[in-house]
């Protein structure tokens, strides 16, 4: 079977003694189902005995999809003959005593830390739509890459594939392959619908004719852009923001403070004038008192004043809070009325952090807010969170609320802290007045 120029490359690192993980794809049509399933089918054949496991997030879709194109593909080698599918086991078994296991790698609340692939063994790992799963569920797997690695003088390999997605997929892969800076052990590979020849023309109009976050992704191969469509704000209203043209410099000044919990990330501090951040600081894992201190030299450098400083004031941010006399942020606390259509109104929020996370998208959204910042590192960082601001179960009746901030540490890999120093800036807007007469 001749294979596509990018899945030749693929076979490259498949083969080395170097590689351990490889990530094949990043559009629609670039032939990463086929290559997983030919890598599969020439390891049991080329190796009796071992043992290889076919995974998705789903089982059920990966019976639908990617097993489909097993068959397929072995219908058009004619080997069907060397194989027989267990549909009770999930186990393709071979003549030569190798086996293909299909493995469900969806983060189950029952089984956080993937206990169900504790005695797993596998000589090698192909998962398909690998962006579906967690960074952990990719870790679990490879780690379970041993089986008779010394009788067949193999590396531990595992191989995914995957559309563009702003998850691990891009943080781990994709973003340090572009800025070469990925290690050796690892390797990207881009494949694009227009690498693959055989392609119905029809199939690529298809493409084209998409939205246009989706074409970006799909056809283009572009990991900047999502469609998903719980997200509030996209890549180019997250590009302008951190381009404020827009935006006029002036206003009453404003302080926002997330404070770092238990030592575990940073806390962040934002100047605003109006709706522009125009300075941000960054404090390490440090005492209560140097963060108070730290607050006041920001107060006293830019003029800004207690009442128009907030904190995050759940867990250690209440000592913030205390010390410094300014507003307190609460984020399980009841939403604030706001000016809905004529009249001022309690919004259809769950809480305060979500009322303030999903306004402060929109305005985003809208280009009426932005910020000054050289540091690439800190815009990296913070449209990476800016983009795992989404809607819970966007598709369900009830009270608005953002995903948790425990799933986007999932994604990520750490803590929000940027994101969360920047939807506050939003409870000024609806926070009640007092006025002295």
């Amino acid at each position: 079977m001749k294979l596509l120029p990018k899945q030749e490359h693929a076979v490259y690192y498949l083969k080395d003694d170097v590689t351990k993980e490889l990530i094949y794809g990043g559009a629609a049509g670039g032939g990463k189902s086929a290559l997983g399933v030919l890598w599969l089918i020439e390891g049991c054949q080329t190796y009796p005995g071992s043992r290889w496991m076919m995974g998705r997030a789903k089982l059920k879709t990966l019976k639908e999809t990617t097993l489909n194109t097993f068959f397929e593909l072995a219908t058009e080698l004619g080997i069907t003959s060397q194989f027989t599918y267990n549909s009770q086991s999930q186990i393709i078994y071979w003549n030569n005593g190798s086996e293909i296991i299909l493995k469900d790698l969806f983060l189950y609340p029952s089984d956080p830390n993937f206990d169900a692939l504790g005695s797993l063994e596998i000589t090698g790992a192909f998962i398909d739509e690998c962006n579906q799963i967690t960074f952990k569920a990719w870790q679990i797997v490879k780690s379970r890459i041993r089986y008779k690695l010394t009788k067949f003088d193999l590396i531990p390999k595992i191989l995914g594939t995957c559309n563009p997605a702003k998850n691990w997929t891009y943080k781990q892969f994709y973003h340090p392959s572009k800025a070469n800076t990925i290690p050796d052990y690892r390797k990207f590979i881009s494949a694009l619908p227009k690498d693959n020849p055989y392609l119905h023309p029809s199939y690529l109009e298809s493409l084209l004719q998409l939205d246009k976050n989706s074409k970006e992704r799909l056809y283009y191969g572009n990991w900047e852009y999502d469609d998903d469509p719980s997200t509030i704000m996209d890549m180019d209203a997250i590009t302008d923001y951190f381009n404020p043209i827009h935006i006029e410099k002036g206003g009453t000044k404003y302080l926002t403070i997330d404070v770092a919990r238990l030592g575990k990330d940073n806390s962040v501090f934002r100047v605003w004038e109006g709706w522009l951040c125009t300075h941000r600081y960054e404090l390490g894992r440090v005492k209560l008192t140097e963060v108070v201190a730290k607050a006041k030299y920001i107060q006293s450098k830019h003029n800004v004043s207690n009442s128009n400083t907030v904190a995050d004031e759940d867990g250690v941010g209440g000592g913030v809070v205390d010390f410094l006399g300014c507003k307190g942020f609460v984020n399980n606390s009841t939403p604030l009325k706001q000016m809905i259509g004529n009249e001022m109104t309690v919004p259809n929020y769950t809480n305060l952090k979500s009322q303030c996370s999903i306004e402060t998208g929109k305005l985003i959204q809208a280009r009426k807010a932005g910020e000054y910042c050289k540091d690439s590192d800190v815009k990296d960082r913070t449209s990476e969170e800016m983009e795992q601001v989404k809607i819970k179960d966007i598709d369900k009746d009830g009270k608005l609320a953002i995903i948790p901030k425990e799933k986007v540490k999932e994604k990520i890999g750490r803590s929000p802290d940027d994101w969360d120093s920047i939807m506050m800036r939003y409870y000024f807007d609806v926070a009640p007045k007092v006025f002295f007469f």
